[in-house]
């Protein structure tokens, strides 16, 4: 059996730019509602799936 990481974080969608960091795009929201939106949009433009990291951020994963 063979395991790797076949998971790949396609965006970070954020309203505290304090809370994240890293190599994947990073979207910065003014609201809830706007994050939400934004979360919206780019998994469907991506076709990755939202996950809430429930600090009021979401990635988007492609599975």
């Amino acid at each position: 059996m063979e395991v790797g990481l076949t998971d790949t974080i396609i965006a970070v969608i954020a309203l505290d730019r304090d809370k994240v960091g890293g190599q994947a795009p990073i979207f910065y929201a003014d609201s809830p509602r706007e994050r939400e939106r934004l979360a919206l949009y780019l998994s469907r433009i991506t076709g990755g799936v939202v996950h809430d990291l429930e600090n009021g951020t979401y990635i988007i994963v492609r599975h």
